[in-house]
């Protein structure tokens, strides 16, 4: 099994969820606070290799559901100078294994990168787990952070 290195939100359900996947999976997890990181931009840019601009957000940031940040409107140099400043901008998880990293959880492709065991849960791995219950609306934390609702997972 692998050791994962997990950036995360600390906090944060859906992460939790994430974690509990792997390490149900026989996966040693090594949890580190994204916000807290301090990212330069050739770390930044080596989990995002191959992907889009646009796909590197976390949508569900309260700056980009606010309409303040429209990620398509970025090029690469912004978005990393712009998550250097601000990392809640950053889709989570950010996943690095043996050298490689990923970013976000689309269960199916960790899955194929460094299993996930006989079931790989479906649906998005990256939604908020407080469902709809007025109790456990997602209006922000201890840590003083609003929690964001992640962005249905790319096909």
């Amino acid at each position: 099994m692998a050791v994962v290195i997990f950036y995360e939100k600390p906090g944060c359900s859906g992460n939790a969820r994430q974690k509990a996947l792997l390490q149900a999976a026989g996966h040693t997890v090594q949890a580190r606070n994204l916000l807290a990181t301090p990212w330069q931009r050739s770390q930044l840019l080596a989990f995002f290799e191959g992907l889009p601009v646009a796909q590197w957000f976390n949508r569900n940031a309260p700056m980009v559901k606010s309409g303040e940040v429209v990620p398509e409107e970025f090029d690469e140099a912004t978005a990393l100078a712009l998550f250097q400043a601000e990392p809640l901008l950053i889709r989570r998880p950010l996943l690095e294994v043996a050298g490689q990293r990923r970013v976000g959880f689309d269960a199916a492709a960790v899955h194929a990168w460094i299993g996930l065991g006989d079931a790989v849960p479906a649906g998005n791995l990256e939604a908020c787990s407080h469902g709809n219950d007025p109790a456990h609306r997602c209006q922000g934390h201890a840590d003083g952070h609003a929690h964001e609702h992640a962005a249905p997972a790319e096909a």
